[in-house]
């Protein structure tokens, strides 16, 4: 339950926003986001001796807050205070880093400096982004540049013998670094590092020395969770809150259960999930690694003296050897997998995931000696840390633990590839998608490859479970009107108390902006008669003499060049045409042409439907080319599909028509993003009034004035 202190901080800290900046106005809808948020968190559950009480999402609340609501100021205000009321971390994660930027540089420090709540902020990154000085100094100091040249443990990590100007640029990232001029961030250094380099300076939990590294008090990664344990609200990103629950929570964030979460562009947190627990691997660079074990864990068991750990990997590793040298033969004579001059890696993909007869006893074999490598390299790895806590500094001893710390990684990787691939899902539950693509780089080399189709269970068990609480946001999470398709694919839906809100726009639709439907013709079903009217119609549409900006956006590249192209001189002039320039720069042109009295138009992607924000008369119309249909023509969307008309459902109908509604809804809120914009949209798509589910898709959209 809320306590009056918390009503009363929450109340105070709001008014002392409204009292310190003469233009701010109190929105009701604000409001109610501010009450909702806290009473859902009041009623997180608490531990009873040593055990959580079974969550059934009483402290979970979706929250649909439309452009102009203020969602970043409500759920910071409001989570601030219940998670300093309640002892707990504020972890806000995004989709973008856009959103993450503004939140640390913007968001953060506004409410900060008006509303007198004293939240500390940090923002959280993967230990991927940060430098691994030991590495580097091993690199650069500990080895001369010729040994770089030679063969070791971790060549693996690179696709090509490093280059001069490579050995250069790791000089340059040392000596910054040594004397403190770069903070061992990579997205701060002053230039792209190439992924390949990166790889070779970075660490990941499996290599780290931890506590035994020499160079422990300057890791960047570590200071950077250290400063995250003494502050109230830590910001990331979904990928990382995804990879730290996977992991059991509380390796790189907060613990689940001393966490409030605040997940914005929540509407990206299914797919987001999805690919969180999927794994792939190369048949080749298994190989390749596999080769390596035998030389590091006896290099491990003469520091360790683990014999029969060292003798079971090596075990282990030749069985794997064996299996995946069996698995290239077998599919060697598999027709699906043969190249042809048109398609030099074709993909199979194994129908309902489930394997042929003559293949489940290699995948069986595969995923028990995958296990089997990965639970002796970890034991050996825990070996080797208890060895270094009496032998610290010891340079070979710790060289050893990195190349093996490597191999642990290849090795889970392994392991969960195969663990998928071994997997039956029972009759009823969704199933796993598997593919198999043939590399064209290496004579029989293969990709393994396969993902849930679903990650509610998963988000259920490792996250709605265990959180103390957790908010969903976004301008959009409702599809065609409700939130079945959110609460389904999150996994939500099985916690029968979690409670779901949309608001109010603070905007007036029916005033501010109109809604076009042109007569066309063709359907977007004829891609050629389709294109050819559109550019028959955009003259019409935009009037050039008006400087104004409008917004085009395209399902299509190929259909969004070719109207590009065909369209007369003085239009094409005016255009600015997504991937042609950089963004940064094609909106800046575009503002530069209204503050020169003249039109723009921006030609835009799917990207350019969400998070652009172009307010005022920078963009007083938006023409939609046609409705985003995303066609299931990925592994994982391709099993799905057929899974639900396996069960008599309608893949079209229930996963395509409501995820083309959130897609439709946002890149139509690009026109109105102030309660002083106007303007109109148009769509370029006679499906909205030919077909049946055209009226739930308009029904879907704010209320415009039809025209």
């Amino acid at each position: 339950m809320l306590t009056d202190a918390e009503k009363d901080s929450i109340r105070d800290h709001y008014r002392a926003i409204s009292d310190r900046l003469p233009g701010f106005r109190p929105r009701a809808s604000q409001r109610r986001m501010l009450a909702e948020i806290a009473n859902a968190l009041s009623r997180a559950l608490e531990k009873v001796g040593d055990d959580w009480p079974e969550r059934e999402g009483e402290s979970i609340t979706v929250i649909e807050g439309p452009t102009g609501v203020g969602k970043s100021l409500a759920y910071l205000l409001a989570g601030g205070v219940m998670a300093r009321a309640r002892g707990k971390k504020l972890v806000v994660t995004s989709a973008t880093v856009a959103l993450q930027e503004q939140l640390v540089n913007r968001d953060l420090p506004f409410v900060v400096e008006n509303s007198g709540l004293p939240l500390t902020f940090a923002l959280a990154k993967g230990r991927g982004r940060y430098l691994c000085p030991y590495r580097l100094y091993g690199l650069t100091a500990q080895h001369s540049q010729q040994s770089l040249l030679q063969p070791d443990p971790m060549m693996a990590l690179w696709d090509h013998k490093p280059e001069q100007a490579e050995l250069d640029a790791l000089s340059a990232m040392a000596d910054a670094f040594h004397y403190r001029k770069w903070n061992g961030d990579r997205d701060t250094w002053d230039s792209i590092v190439e992924d390949g380099l990166w790889a070779r300076v970075t660490n990941d939990r499996h290599g780290c020395l931890k506590t035994a590294c020499p160079n422990r008090v300057e890791c960047p990664f570590y200071l950077a969770r250290d400063t995250l344990e003494n502050v109230d609200v830590v910001v990331a990103n979904h990928d990382l809150m995804l990879a730290d629950v996977s992991m059991g929570g509380g390796v790189i964030l907060p613990a689940p259960e001393e966490s409030f979460y605040c997940i914005d562009e929540a509407h990206h947190l299914a797919k987001k999930a999805v690919n969180q627990f999927a794994a792939e691997h190369s048949l080749g660079q298994a190989l390749g690694w596999l080769d390596k074990v035998g030389a590091v864990v006896v290099h491990a068991e003469a520091h360790t003296g683990k014999a029969e750990l060292a003798s079971n990997a090596i075990d282990s590793a030749a069985a794997c050897v064996e299996t995946l040298t069996e698995w290239q033969w077998l599919l060697g004579s598999e027709d699906s997998l043969a190249a042809s001059s048109d398609n030099l890696e074709p993909s199979w993909l194994i129908e309902d995931g489930v394997l042929p007869e003559r293949l489940k006893t290699s995948a069986a074999n595969m995923a028990i000696s995958a296990r089997s490598l990965s639970k002796q390299l970890d034991d050996m790895g825990n070996a080797l840390s208890e060895t270094r806590k009496d032998k610290s500094g010891d340079v070979d001893l710790d060289k050893t633990a990195t190349e093996l710390g490597f191999l642990i990684g290849r090795a889970e990787q392994l392991m969960a590839v195969w663990d998928l691939f071994d997997t039956e899902t029972p009759e009823n539950a969704p199933p796993i998608a598997k593919w198999i693509t043939r590399r064209a780089e290496g004579k029989g080399d293969y990709l393994f490859s396969a993902s849930p189709v679903s990650a509610a269970a998963s988000l259920a068990a490792t996250l709605w479970r265990r959180a103390a609480g957790a908010i969903l946001t976004s301008a959009t999470l409702r599809s065609l009107g409700d939130f079945e398709l959110l609460l389904s694919q999150t996994g939500l839906k099985w916690l029968p108390k979690v409670s779901c809100m949309a608001l109010e726009s603070p905007f007036n639709f029916d005033e501010q902006g109109e809604l076009y439907l042109p007569p066309l013709l063709a359907s977007p079903k004829d891609p050629g008669g389709h294109t050819r009217e559109i550019i028959e119609w955009l003259p019409k549409l935009i009037d050039l003499k008006e400087p104004v900006g409008t917004l085009v956006l395209f399902s299509s590249r190929k259909q969004m060049q070719e109207v590009g192209a065909g369209l007369p001189a003085g239009l094409r002039d005016r255009l600015l045409i997504q991937g042609d320039i950089p963004k940064r720069t094609l909106l800046d042109t575009h503002h530069q042409r209204l503050k020169d009295q003249q039109a723009s138009v921006i030609f835009g992607l799917d990207s350019f439907s969400e998070g652009l924000d172009l307010p005022g008369e920078s963009c007083v119309h938006v023409i939609i080319a046609k409705l985003p249909f995303a066609m299931p023509d990925d592994p994982v969307g391709k099993t799905l599909s057929r899974w639900i008309e396996k069960r008599g459902g309608n893949p079209f109908i229930e996963l395509t028509v409501p995820e083309a509604s959130i897609k439709l809804v946002q890149a139509v809120g690009r026109l109105i993003r102030t309660e002083r914009d106007y303007g109109r949209v148009t769509i370029l798509d006679n499906r909205l009034t030919r077909q049946s589910y055209g009226k739930k898709l308009l029904a879907s959209l704010p209320p415009f004035k039809r025209i």
